[in-house]
């Protein structure tokens, strides 16, 4: 069964095509489906990026398939842009459904995937979808966030605006200009797209107007590293997974620097600044609305955390929608608010249309599955940098977290084996891989709302040595079930779609749902970190066995609501083994309480004094593998 939305009830026909043809509305109310979809104009302009990344002795040139309506050009009128650059739409494809692009056979654009095109095009936007060089129909070659993949996308914004060269050809070609554009563009895209929007935004480039990075990332180190730690793989296979079924060029002398850039020992260096879009936050023009959820553990949410905080201070305008899924698309958890919102705000930054959407609550986050809350900001109003101190108990390795002052000892053994499950599992009880400290039983709600850091020091028993921290939530609660195939949601079959249809391009995609699960725990925050980068992530320093080392690092960033009658704690381990690769010879840790603690941004009274003591709890859960692909 297909319900149609997103059309007005005058314009749906029985192939779901919108035949009037007039003038976009352009009113607060919003703009309305008057273009006729299945008349568009379908074309591919190939765009001169000014780079030999393949090393053929011709320019790269990136594929941009268009999507527009016929009669806005037609009577003179130009039009904004939506943009989504990707590697993947003949490799991985895009959505949950996996779509990909499809070509007639005079090679013209006639699948777009996704449902930006069949919603957006009838409103008066046209919609380019861009192959990043080395994937698909572009020549050049990945290069995993760098100039390449940034320079395949900005070049495309370029030529809408009449600074960079299109043609009619992959090779050879007449010029083409993008006379039908206004120059307004707005990027958008889920993982890999929407890194590449954060990072074409970091170049400050004139006529990107607004950006929608979903579950993006904001530094490529932050993907494959944490703070000098390892998760166990690099970015030169992700680039040799999209460069398949491109143009048959050879890249594998750009995937040699990839291997070569990315050091295993997980120091940050030149190759992941010039990926460190962070960074260059300063550089942002474009608004920016960021979705991400909270337990991706994929695109881990330091990434959002880290560049929410750098636009912030760059006083850039933005809105967040934070959700309780993994690495999930919020077309697929939240379609109908979603589509809604996205609308809003594409009318307002690319339409001009003074719809209020900029006024509206800066953040929305998932607090049980499908129940939402709005706030006035991220972090939460009154959310103020705490620091919380771990204190030992009559049990060894577990105690109490308050803010007062600490003393004492704690030791552990690491194991590579384990991870946080087992770490978690049976918080009462000692164990000889991890410490806990625990708040006990919350009398009020303490809302983490931020990015956490922790302080640790540590005296390792051997000369290499890692450290992994953990915020849990302790007691009972329905979560998402983030941990499953479906990352908190599940596919059902029934349809409904949103725009228009086309031959060939279809808006009707797969009804999903929340997928629960109840648990005794939730973790909240995750943070690696390689104790010999102690002084610097930039440089390993030598560890002497025996010797105490002292190190900052940091936690996920998150928005959560601890219940009272929970509890919440903090663990430290050793090699996460769900996550980063172990040393040469596991240590044992020795923990200086007095000199470690945590400094967490909560909403709500911290405790100074422990609570009720925690129940036992053993509970474990089936874990993705966190190495995904970045789709």
């Amino acid at each position: 069964m297909r319900v149609l939305r997103g059309l007005c009830a005058a314009a749906v026909v029985a192939a779901g095509l919108v035949v009037p043809v007039q003038q976009a509305a352009a009113s607060p109310a919003g703009t309305e489906p008057v273009y006729d979809f299945a008349g568009a104009v379908r074309e591919t302009v190939w765009v001169d990026v000014g780079r030999d990344g393949d090393g053929d002795g011709k320019p790269d040139r990136v594929a941009a398939d268009i999507v527009r309506p016929a009669e806005p050009a037609a009577q003179g009128r130009k039009i904004p842009v939506i943009m989504d650059a990707s590697p993947y739409y003949s490799s991985l494809g895009r959505g949950n459904e996996s779509e990909f692009k499809t070509y007639d056979q005079q090679g013209r654009p006639v699948g777009f995937p996704l449902f930006y095109d069949n919603y957006f095009v009838p409103r008066g936007y046209a919609v380019v979808l861009v192959d990043l060089a080395g994937t698909n129909r572009s020549t050049g070659c990945v290069d995993v966030g760098g100039a390449s993949d940034v320079q395949s996308a900005k070049k495309v914004v370029d030529w809408l605006n009449g600074r960079a060269t299109g043609y009619s050809a992959k090779s050879g070609g007449s010029k083409v200009t993008a006379s039908w554009s206004d120059g307004g563009v707005g990027m958008i895209g889920k993982s890999y797209d929407g890194t590449i929007a954060n990072g074409v935004a970091a170049t400050g480039v004139a006529g990107l107007k607004t950006i929608v990075p979903i579950s993006a990332i904001s530094s490529w180190y932050d993907y494959y590293r944490s703070d000098g730690a390892s998760f166990g793989f690099d970015p030169d296979g992700l680039a040799r997974t999209v460069e398949t079924r491109n143009g048959g060029q050879d890249c594998s002398a750009e995937n040699a620097k990839l291997a070569k850039g990315a050091t295993a020992n997980g120091d940050y260096g030149p190759f992941w600044a010039e990926r460190d879009y962070a960074a260059q936050a300063k550089n942002v023009h474009a608004s920016v609305f960021v979705s991400h959820g909270v337990n991706d553990l994929n695109v881990k949410t330091i990434n959002f955390g880290q560049w929410w905080d750098a636009l912030a201070k760059a006083g850039v305008q933005r809105k967040i929608w934070l959700a309780q899924t993994g690495h999930v698309d919020p077309f697929d958890y939240r379609r109908a608010e979603w589509v809604d919102t996205l609308h809003q705000w594409f009318d307002h930054y690319l339409m001009g249309l003074d719809n209020g959407i900029e006024k509206q609550p800066m953040a929305t986050v998932e607090r049980q599955p499908d129940q939402w809350a709005d706030q006035s900001s991220y972090p939460a109003a009154g959310a103020a940098a705490t620091t919380l101190r771990p204190h030992a108990g009559s049990v060894a390795g577990v105690g109490t977290l308050t803010t007062a002052a600490s003393s004492g000892t704690a030791s552990f053994t690491d194991d590579p084996k384990l991870g946080e499950d087992a770490w978690a599992a049976n918080p009462a009880a000692a164990s000889a891989n991890r410490v806990l400290y625990s708040t006990g039983t919350l009398s009020a709600p303490l809302q983490v709302s931020g990015t956490s850091s922790i302080t640790v020091t540590a005296t390792p028993s051997t000369s290499s040595a890692r450290l992994s921290a953990m915020l849990v939530d302790y007691g009972p609660a329905t979560i998402r079930n983030y941990s499953a195939g479906g990352e908190g949601i599940k596919t059902g079959t029934a349809e409904t779609c949103w725009g228009s249809n086309a031959p060939g391009d279809d808006a009707c995609y797969k009804v999903t749902s929340a997928d629960t699960a109840n648990v005794g725990y939730t973790v909240i925050s995750r943070g690696w970190a390689d104790l010999a980068n102690y002084r610097s992530l930039s440089k390993e320093s030598p560890l002497t066995p025996g010797k105490a080392y002292s190190m900052t690092f940091r936690l996920a960033s998150t928005d959560h609501v601890v219940p009272a009658g929970h509890a919440l704690a903090l663990i430290i381990g050793g090699t996460d083994g769900d996550f980063i690769t172990g040393p040469a010879k596991a240590p044992k840790l020795t923990v200086d309480l007095a000199k470690t603690s945590v400094r967490v941004p909560l909403a709500g009274t911290a405790p100074a004094g422990p609570g009720a003591a925690l129940p036992g709890t053993a509970v474990t859960s089936v874990r993705n593998d966190p190495r995904l692909d970045l789709r």
